[in-house]
């Protein structure tokens, strides 16, 4: 039987915290991986409904969990994915426009889908504890135009996301990326993109 509360308490860099039951009596822990994939992050004050478990220690749990406004919000996963939209339509307008070649926006589209791809991979392997997808891989894939789909991954899979090493170098090569573009788009790359387009003709 799913029980309702209310989150008293939730400390969001470690994704926990503890629900006090509508019912009354102790209060329980509940993880950010108890809540399904891009829904918003709890804060204090969430209502939530949830399903009570024990666990092998004994201690009281939450799993299963769903905040009972949990429509869509401007959280960090929306937020993510607005970001990296907003940046696609920019190359997409660039292109339009003939300042650079359609094979940049392929280039961004194709990068973001294989990146989101490894993240989700890489999440699964994991928990699974298999071979893992090297965090210089995922760097590089940024570095080549796989920001966005990174970007959206590391808030709706909740992967990467709280590392801060990572999360610093992440930023980097997200930077390094939109000061090329910004480059090429101001016409001193012009010598770059000849090469780009030679090279995929």
């Amino acid at each position: 039987m799913r029980k309702t509360g209310k989150v008293v308490s939730w400390k969001d860099d470690k994704g926990f915290g503890f629900i006090e039951p509508s019912a009354g009596g102790k209060q329980v822990f509940v993880h950010i991986k108890a809540f399904s994939p891009g829904t918003r992050r709890p804060i204090i004050g969430s209502d939530v409904t949830y399903n009570e478990v024990c666990d092998s220690q004994g201690k009281v749990r939450a799993e299963a969990a769903e905040l009972l406004t949990s429509g869509l919000s401007f959280g960090p996963a929306l937020k993510a994915f607005i970001v990296a939209l907003m940046f696609l339509l920019v190359v997409a307008g660039v292109v339009a426009l003939n300042i650079l070649p359609v094979h940049v926006l392929w280039l961004y589209l194709g990068m973001s889908l294989v990146t989101f791809v490894l993240y989700a991979v890489d999440k699964s392997a994991a928990k699974k504890g298999a071979y893992r997808t090297p965090e210089d891989m995922l760097h590089m894939l940024a570095l080549l135009g796989g920001w966005p789909g990174a970007l959206y991954a590391q808030q709706l899979l909740r992967h990467k996301s709280s590392k801060q090493s990572f999360r610093i170098v992440f930023w980097i090569t997200l930077a390094l990326n939109v000061a090329a573009f910004v480059y090429l788009v101001s016409g001193y790359g012009k010598w770059l993109v000849e090469i780009f387009e030679n090279a995929v003709r």
